[in-house]
């Protein structure tokens, strides 16, 4: 019996390069059980809707993390198809929606760290702050993007799904694989660092 990595490759992979949402369907949306329990049958059009359903989300994080259009991309492309070869795996007593963006925030940060790696070693000191591109960010200003660049990207990371993505501290800590008081820490120490730079603003 093929895996569902080798049932579903051509269909994810397509999705993914698309990056398009489509049409909306009129009828009533499936739940994210009966579609995760439909792709692992093998339906294309299950694996179709949970991409449509979650692909913002996904490239969202990965933008308020790594601030950049393309890598943004590339991230939330990758880290969908790693979780559908993973779905068999997938504890369907939890929500999708946090483990996915798990995924995003570990490749988002390990981008981060490359690149930070890469600039270090050319010798440049221009940190994230000015790698913000312009492109659309919705109701996220400049100012937003520019303060959460001051952060680590591991203090970053969990403050866009905190506050940004509104998961809970729980759902981060399950999600992320960190004791819950790592997340609080890092969230205290986040926010601290945010609130000069952003006084008299309120993160959306």
């Amino acid at each position: 019996m093929s895996s569902l990595g080798e049932r579903l490759p051509a269909a994810a992979d397509s999705l993914a390069i698309a990056g398009e949402l489509g049409r909306r369907r009129t009828r009533r949306p499936r739940s994210e059980q009966a579609l995760i329990r439909g792709i692992l049958a093998g339906s294309e059009a299950d694996l179709e809707a949970l991409f449509h359903r979650y692909w913002p989300r996904a490239y969202r994080a990965a933008f308020l993390i790594v601030h950049d259009h393309a890598a943004a991309e590339d991230i939330a492309q990758e880290a969908f198809l790693a979780a559908i070869r993973r779905l068999d795996r997938f504890d369907r007593g939890r929500r999708f929606g946090p483990w996915l963006s798990a995924i995003v925030a570990n490749r988002a940060i390990d981008w981060v760290r490359a690149r930070a790696a890469r600039r270090e070693a050319a010798g440049d000191g221009v940190g994230d702050a000015a790698s913000c591109p312009e492109v659309p960010t919705g109701r996220y200003s400049q100012e937003v993007l520019t303060a959460l660049a001051s952060l680590s990207p591991e203090h970053r990371a969990v403050i866009v799904l905190r506050y940004l993505l509104e998961y809970s501290p729980g759902e981060i800590a399950r999600a992320l694989d960190l004791p819950r008081g790592t997340v609080n820490s890092r969230l205290r120490r986040g926010l601290d660092a945010l609130e000069p730079r952003l006084k008299g603003m309120d993160l959306p």
